[in-house]
């Protein structure tokens, strides 16, 4: 399955991403979020030198209508917020594109990685042309666990291998050795790996970036 990391500028009008610029040595960390039809609750995690500036900032902004500070130390808060434009999170909800967390915003843009089918991630970009939410594609790549990319018997001979040192340089382990250790003929043992190794390969080339990451205005 597709997975994507996304960079989204944040619309000057939303207040998260004007808090951020205007601190622009601050980190936000979203935590978690929840958005209904109308509002939309956040958990987050701040972290800079001037911290109470920044507080005073989001309980100020008419977007905020509920803050708690759940924690606060000399450089780092953790807050619970209510805001009547969870804008971001609106994209999400309409593409059934589900968001991991946390995600970090810095100098109004936030980093996204997103895992879905291809069709999901074409109406996810379709959403943020939708509400005004400019967007880079910085990588995108096809997620496969080993075990669905090599049987049982191939990714345990690779396992082997490797923990045996078939691989390293110099090489610790010969193939006969490999084979006596897999209790293996070296004639099987010597067919098995190279399959194991095609299917790695070639997922590895598929998986390599073709052209340079795709901007949307």
């Amino acid at each position: 399955m597709p997975r994507a990391n996304l960079t989204l500028t944040i619309p000057e009008h939303i207040w998260i991403g004007e808090i951020s610029r205007t601190h622009p040595a601050a980190t936000v960390r979203i935590l978690a979020a929840l958005a209904g039809d109308d509002a939309g609750v956040g958990l987050a995690e701040i972290t800079s030198e001037n911290l109470p500036s920044i507080l005073d900032d989001i309980a100020a902004s008419e977007s905020v209508v509920e803050l708690d500070i759940l924690r606060q130390q000399s450089d780092e808060a953790l807050i619970q917020f209510e805001t009547t434009t969870p804008l971001l999170l609106f994209p999400i909800q309409d593409s059934g594109v589900p968001l991991e967390m946390p995600f970090t915003i810095e100098e109004g843009e936030a980093i996204w990685e997103v895992t879905a089918p291809q069709r999901r991630l074409s109406e996810l970009g379709t959403q943020f042309e939708q509400f005004g939410i400019p967007f880079t594609v910085n990588e995108i790549h096809r997620h496969i666990e080993p075990t669905q990319l090599l049987t049982d018997t191939q990714l345990e001979l690779v396992r082997a291998a490797i923990e045996e040192g078939y691989y390293d340089t110099p090489r610790r382990c010969s193939l006969t050795d490999l084979a006596a250790e897999s209790d293996l003929a070296k004639s099987t043992c010597s067919e098995t790996l190279h399959r194991a190794e095609e299917k790695i390969i070639k997922q590895f080339v598929e998986n390599l970036p073709d052209s340079t990451p795709a901007e949307r205005p």
